[in-house]
């Protein structure tokens, strides 16, 4: 009886090893087999990389710089409208010569293939660029879209432009553009910091989404003042060598950006900053707001984005909200306006 017992115990010990090995096989077959599919999907997730264009190729994508091209003129360049030879359109910019000539020994390629790394829904992809003798060229993705500084202020029909942008669309502007920041200062690898954030470098597309342009370029004009003082704080012509580009100084930007949207009146050099500080202090916010839009019903939304203003441009950079903090705000309030 014993050696029967023995027997059937070692029977059953068989029976259970075996079963346990078929499940352990099987396991191993379902991850090994799980494996390579989940390496092939990673294969997808590739970093996009500026692809470099000679200048030939630029040459005739623009027609020569053909004038008739000119899509903008700023303080880094020129941007023409481009076809490439299969027919698909991008925007190239053409850094100013003397910029060129003072940044003749920094590493442009390395910088432009650092910043086509940026994929984001509220940035301009960078594409391409290239290089030679007295030039320095960007290649972007061409969006059919023109900038909030044009739909606020430089639309000469009777402010039509402004009108297309109700308090909602405001609102969604303001969060969607603090959310292409965040990504340039916390996301983006290694952090980007824009340098020149206003309402020139926001572009709104046909369903009025924001998106960033012209981010990380600081360096090819850091003393540069045109078309960059009022959009950057005190600070950063405080900053030794004279280039005080942070992530604080783009925070800055953006508030200037938020007083705009809100008054619809231009930067003026800062002067915005001087004239809302003390409206949004005294609650005077029929002086505030644009006067060109219906004052809506519900007036808490348009009383916080003021205060997010506010605190971007009223405080020191080091008592300045990150635009963490920023775009948390925004991302609630445009929920409570879409809802």
């Amino acid at each position: 009886m014993k050696h029967g017992s023995i027997y059937i115990a070692y029977d059953l010990v068989m029976v259970i090893l075996s079963i346990t090995l078929m499940v352990l096989g099987v396991v191993l077959f379902l991850f090994c087999k799980k494996k390579p599919g989940d390496q092939s999907e990673e294969k997808h997730v590739v970093k996009h990389c500026a692809r470099a264009y000679s200048l030939m190729e630029i040459d005739a994508a623009t027609d020569g710089f053909n004038h008739s091209r000119i899509m903008g003129k700023g303080r880094i360049g020129t941007v023409f409208a481009s076809v490439q030879e299969n027919g698909e359109l991008v925007a190239v910019k053409r850094i100013h010569p003397v910029l060129v000539l003072s940044n003749a020994g920094f590493g442009f390629s390395s910088v432009l293939k650092w910043l086509s790394s940026v994929h984001h829904p509220n940035i301009v992809p960078i594409i391409g660029f290239s290089e030679a003798p007295g030039e320095r060229i960007i290649v972007m993705e061409f969006v059919r879209m023109v900038s909030l500084d044009f739909y606020l202020h430089q639309n000469l029909n009777g402010g039509a432009g402004a009108s297309l942008l109700d308090w909602n669309k405001r609102v969604r502007i303001a969060a969607g553009a603090a959310r292409g920041l965040q990504y340039l200062h916390q996301v983006a690898t290694p952090n980007i910091v824009h340098g020149c954030f206003k309402s020139s470098n926001i572009l709104i597309d046909v369903n009025f989404c924001p998106r960033i342009s012209d981010y990380g370029l600081n360096f090819l004009a850091p003393l540069e003042k045109r078309g960059l003082v009022g959009y950057v704080d005190d600070e950063y012509w405080n900053e030794r060598g004279g280039s005080g580009a942070s992530k604080e100084s783009d925070v800055y930007g953006l508030g200037v950006v938020l007083l705009e949207l809100l008054s619809g009146r231009g930067c003026e050099e800062g002067l915005i900053v001087k004239w809302a500080l003390p409206l949004i202090k005294e609650k005077s916010f029929s002086e505030l707001l644009d006067p060109r839009l219906v004052i809506p019903s519900d007036m808490k939304p348009l009383f916080r984005l003021a205060k997010v203003a506010s605190a971007c441009v009223g405080n020191s950079r080091k008592c300045r909200p990150s635009i963490a903090q920023v775009a948390n705000i925004l991302n609630n309030l445009e929920m409570e306006v879409c809802i």
